[in-house]
């Protein structure tokens, strides 16, 4: 008997959106943590399906978020219903909370935690928490409090720290490390692809010819250099206005999404005292060849 996807809410998202929705034997759900490479992914995506690097619309419209309660279901199912081109929806839920669809391919995108951290805790500030809370609930919100934001290192500890659930906070150390182990209990299924942020920014051109194989993408030789091209950080950035994932318009500076994407920083701002904590915390929530691999050395 098939299992029931397991149901992941938060203020801003409910992963009961996708039951009931119509799935197409070639679409693509792109499965990630926030800060870890969704909009790479996309944009990826969007390259291959659309084999030029003037997209025909804003990324976040060709590449619907379904479970992100900003938009209604209605509208999103809508959205996707109409479109002709071969779809690629977003979504932060783990696979275990989206249905298996045995001919749709599911695409995981890992980063290091403590560098997905830093920027979480970058984007926390470029976020218009008023504006997102008026979207989803229809009620005007209060005004900010002022209270002093604490600092990089000061946050980066207490996140290490912090004991949750895992589904009570996917964005917390037990919610990345309860995704990433479903999706690496599942690496060996046919429809199910891994993909490391680190091996993005290593060798971009060789990710972006995998992951066409894999998918069943065919570009012919002379498109590839642009599409590489498009897909570079730096060109990304220089797109923000179209490749930003604002539908909402809850960003306070859509450039400043794309603030860093380098490797690294979170292991360099952790102190040693936080880098022994989290490897000892991420050695009991995630099996040693998934850590071996996410954590690259």
């Amino acid at each position: 008997m098939p299992v029931s996807p397991v149901r992941y809410r938060s203020a801003d998202e409910d992963s009961a959106r996708w039951n009931g929705f119509g799935f197409r034997d070639d679409d693509i759900v792109i499965s990630t943590r926030s800060k870890s490479g969704t909009t790479w992914m996309q944009m990826i995506c969007a390259l291959l399906v659309f084999r030029t690097s003037s997209l025909p619309a804003p990324l976040a419209e060709l590449s619907p978020w379904l479970d992100w309660l900003v938009a209604s279901r209605e509208g999103v199912y809508a959205s996707l219903a109409a479109k002709q081109h071969r779809r690629f929806i977003k979504t932060h839920t783990p696979l275990d909370g989206v249905p298996l669809h045995p001919r749709v391919h599911y695409v995981v995108v890992a980063r290091h935690p403590l560098d997905m951290a830093v920027s979480l805790y970058h984007q926390a500030a470029n976020l218009d928490r008023a504006r997102m809370r008026q979207l989803t609930t229809g009620r005007p919100e209060p005004p900010e409090r002022t209270e002093p934001r604490p600092s990089l290192g000061q946050w980066l500890g207490s996140w290490i720290d912090r004991e949750v659930a895992p589904g009570d906070a996917l964005d917390s150390l037990p919610g990345v490390m309860w995704h990433l182990s479903d999706a690496w209990a599942r690496r060996r299924e046919p429809r199910v692809v891994l993909v490391h942020y680190d091996d993005l920014a290593a060798d971009l051109d060789a990710e972006m010819r995998r992951l066409a194989d894999v998918l069943g993408f065919d570009v012919p030789a002379d498109r590839w250099p642009g599409l590489v091209q498009a897909a570079t950080f730096d060109r990304m950035r220089d797109n923000a206005e179209l490749l930003a994932p604002d539908t909402g318009r809850v960003l306070k500076d859509r450039g400043a999404f794309f603030r860093s994407g380098r490797s690294g920083q979170g292991r360099i701002l952790a102190s040693a005292d936080q880098l022994a904590r989290y490897r000892e915390r991420t050695a009991g929530l995630a099996p040693p060849e998934l850590l071996t691999w996410l954590h690259r050395d």
